[in-house]
């Protein structure tokens, strides 16, 4: 097969073994910066150019979009779509999980275990905002962060008010969740393709940090999943439409929590902390379900 990696970067780990494996596997790998791209978007014979030269046509799509990127990139990926190439992750569903607030709204819906989660835009609101996830300490989210950049755990009622004043004075959107103190400063990244989990981490926050990204110096080790987390972590890439996700859960007093559903999910902090072979994973799905026009949204949405 002819297949396209939307990356920004070809000496990337993940994109790096994505062609790895698929060049090892016998498939024509080509990486393509999405914002060198651009559309010609037409009713008959809808194209993707690039450098001056138009793009041929491509069995599969492997959407490495960026959060920086995110309304480009998805641009660059539906109209692959509507060319009819078969993509790993469909537009609507990474642009439904890059949305924080909607992609919540959307777990909630579906009955998945949760932080309790607040959003107002008024600062009259702030006292039942705090009220409503449980009082200090709770924990504030910037919408537009990534890998733990704008989160913040405010430990007092004090400091909670004055940094959601703060980002309201900014005219930044962002939502204040409770703090799950029995998670320790842990979380899990589940790593989901297609209808399974097919390997999990405990990535755990460095003294005195409670944010446990790998970016931010956490660790990361192998962990056993109970059934109610694979469940959990399944049925919340299918709530989003993802073939392949990171969900992020939280062990709670109450079950799994779902903090976050990533579209992109990186693989070197997976691989290395399970020794799976999770790229070769990635494209024997796009062996057995990459076909012409199989996209559930035709590019729509």
């Amino acid at each position: 097969m002819r297949i396209a990696i939307l990356s920004r970067n070809k000496h990337l780990y993940s994109t790096r073994r994505l062609i790895e494996v698929g060049e090892e596997r016998g498939h024509e790998m080509h990486v393509l910066d999405p914002l060198r791209c651009y559309m010609n978007i037409n009713a008959k014979e809808p194209e993707i150019h690039m450098r001056g030269v138009e793009l041929p046509q491509f069995d599969a799509v492997i959407p490495r979009i960026g959060a920086s990127v995110t309304f480009y990139g998805t641009a660059v990926l539906r109209q692959f779509e509507m060319m009819g190439t078969y993509p790993l992750n469909e537009s609507v569903a990474i642009s439904r999980s890059r949305d924080k607030l909607r992609s919540l709204q959307l777990l909630s819906r579906k009955g998945i275990g949760l932080p309790v989660t607040g959003f107002a835009s008024k600062p009259s609101d702030i006292p039942d905002l705090i009220d409503m996830v449980g009082g200090a300490p709770l924990v504030i989210k910037l919408l537009e962060g990534t890998q733990g950049i704008g989160v913040v755990l405010a430990e007092t009622r004090k400091a909670a008010e004055s940094v959601i004043e703060a980002f309201m004075g900014l005219n930044a959107h962002f939502m204040v969740q409770e703090y799950i103190k029995e998670a320790g400063g842990a979380d899990i990244r589940c790593f989901v393709i297609g209808d399974k989990v097919i390997a999990a981490m405990k990535r755990q926050a460095k003294p005195g940090e409670f944010r446990s990204n790998l970016h931010r110096g956490g660790s990361a080790t192998l962990v056993k999943l109970s059934p109610a987390e694979r469940s959990t972590a399944v049925k919340a890439a299918k709530t989003m439409g993802l073939n392949v996700a990171g969900v992020d859960l939280l062990r709670s007093n109450h079950g799994p929590l779902v903090m976050e559903v990533n579209s992109s999910p990186g693989l070197e902090g997976i691989e290395s902390a399970t020794d799976k072979d999770v790229a070769t994973q990635i494209i024997t799905f796009i062996e057995k379900n990459a076909k012409q026009h199989k996209t559930r949204t035709k590019g729509r949405g």
